[in-house]
């Protein structure tokens, strides 16, 4: 499939672009999870670099509240102090996304932004997304288009709701932009623009090659595997997590397992078999957890983010879902779906150790990805 011209695509749902010429605008960012910060973080360093007359305002939902997962990511990645923070804290789905909705309204009546960014597909994506909308405040969604076609996942109702109501819509694989037109999407709101977890990764490798953490551990490179799981669907089910355990330690019987725990997954693991060679260690920094996964051999993961960051870096990667909304993982780079039987996962691991598999960086995935939001925004919103 031919990749579209960025600067080919129109910019606005109906009408002419807003016409805002050079006067400054005002954009809030949103940020509820891990991953929105470390997409976010190359975007606020484009806009201090290219769009310096325009304010782009950090805002932190609190959706996860844990010091390793929000904290220490605003100082590691260079990102800004949110100008708020709505601490809306751990609660159910709907709760959760009621309770970001009632804080951040009169955060949008009180700045009156030109826009709202939202990033991903976390509650605190849609949640946002539909203050604004309502308030008749433009939206702009990045990593716009991804469909796993699970509606039984949570993320995915974000996505399409998110996607609907979004003004600009910013993909990272061309995937979605196809997901986009089958939904009815004009491709005048659609900007191909690349992924904005690589541009973060590729900047922070350095300092992650230097980092002491892997050292300390006493790991040789390429001679372990790293282990990633948080998804509900995964973790919150006893019978589903024991048998993902039985899984590892049967992996674990080939190599060692280091497993950074999540939050949420930390006090479900009480009680449950784990052979020795798998090593439990706290919920790392960004550049920590970066600086294992490029010394691994393999990665074992639910996440999303990392089966990206793992076909940018070339790392082999088993994803232990039955389903990615990042097919391009899978066509194009090193991540294979295990599924999340105990046969399904230890078959996967056996070819993998019979054909690692090799893969190669998608379009547009080249630390760039922010230069060419800031340009869609500019374009958008005709500013300078």
């Amino acid at each position: 499939m031919a990749i579209p011209n960025l600067l080919g695509l129109g910019t606005t749902t109906s009408g002419p672009p807003n016409q805002l010429g050079t006067h400054p605008i005002k954009i809030m960012a949103i940020a509820g999870a891990r991953p929105n910060f470390m997409k976010l973080a190359p975007l606020f360093r484009c806009f201090r670099a290219r769009l310096p007359l325009h304010e782009l305002i950090l805002v932190h939902t609190g959706q996860h509240y844990d010091e390793n997962l929000s904290g220490q990511f605003l100082s590691g990645l260079k990102l800004p102090r949110p100008a708020y923070n709505l601490a809306v804290g751990s609660a159910s789905h709907a709760q959760q996304t009621g309770e970001i909705m009632k804080r951040f309204e009169p955060v949008v009546i009180k700045e009156q932004p030109n826009a709202v960014l939202v990033v991903g597909d976390v509650n605190s994506t849609a949640a946002c997304a539909l203050v604004a909308v309502k308030l008749g405040v433009p939206v702009i969604h990045v990593e716009a288009g991804l469909r796993s076609f699970d509606r039984t996942m949570p993320e995915e109702i974000n996505r399409v709701v998110t996607d609907s109501i979004s003004d600009l819509l910013l993909v990272s694989e061309e995937a979605g932009i196809e997901n986009l037109r089958r939904e009815g999407i004009s491709d005048r709101r659609v900007q191909f623009v690349g992924n904005l977890m690589v541009d973060s990764l590729l900047f922070h490798l350095e300092e992650a090659r230097r980092a002491p953490l892997a050292r300390n551990l006493g790991v040789v490179d390429g001679q372990f595997g790293l282990v990633t799981l948080h998804r509900p669907a995964n973790v919150d089910n006893p019978d589903k997590l024991a048998l993902l355990l039985r899984a590892l330690n049967r992996i674990a019987e080939d190599i060692p397992l280091y497993f950074p725990v999540h939050p949420r997954t930390k006090d479900k693991l009480v009680g449950l078999p784990l052979k020795s060679r798998i090593t439990l260690l706290e919920s790392l920094g960004y550049v920590e957890f970066l600086s294992m996964m490029i010394r691994s051999a393999v990665t074992l993961t639910d996440s999303g983010g990392i089966q990206e960051e793992t076909t940018a870096l070339g790392i082999p990667c088993l994803t232990l879902r039955d389903n990615t909304e990042r097919p391009i993982t899978v066509s194009l780079g090193t991540n294979r779906l295990a599924g999340t039987t105990l046969d399904t996962i230890t078959a996967c691991w056996q070819e993998f150790k019979r054909d690692p598999k090799q893969g190669r960086r998608p379009p547009l995935w080249d630390g760039h990805t922010a230069e060419r939001c800031c340009e869609a925004i500019a374009r958008h919103f005709q500013i300078a």
